[in-house]
């Protein structure tokens, strides 16, 4: 399964998904040629970044054990099967849960506002 291309502005923080790029194109805002997020897989902070799953009975717990707090937080949780993407949205506070139907091999990724993009595989 194909990862996810994100690409970061470094001056105002936003983030677009690349779904297709033929020309190989760059990508600019605010003047500037955006960057690549590159997921990160090992969690070697005391935070939690990379999202934790647990399979049963045909689904598909996906929980990131992280703080929600006003200045640090998981912003999103990202999804990608076979069949597509998903994307639930967080804000502090919030529980970092989600509940889904299982239906095979799985892309995770989750989005810390200060520590950038994490992503586990699933089988």
């Amino acid at each position: 399964m194909e990862e996810i291309k994100l690409r970061k502005c470094s001056v105002c923080g936003a983030i677009v998904k690349v779904v297709e790029n033929k020309n190989n194109s760059n990508f600019i805002c605010c003047g500037k040629e955006m960057e690549d997020i590159i997921p990160n897989s090992v969690d070697a902070s005391f935070e939690r970044h990379i999202p934790e799953i647990h399979i049963e009975d045909g689904e598909m717990y996906i929980r990131v054990n992280h703080v929600m707090e006003e200045n640090h937080y998981i912003e999103w949780i990202l999804v990608k099967t076979e069949n597509g993407m998903k994307e639930f949205f967080f804000k502090p506070g919030d529980n970092c849960e989600l509940h889904l139907p299982y239906t095979g091999r799985a892309l995770v990724y989750s989005y810390c506002n200060l520590h950038g993009l994490w992503k586990k595989e699933v089988e």
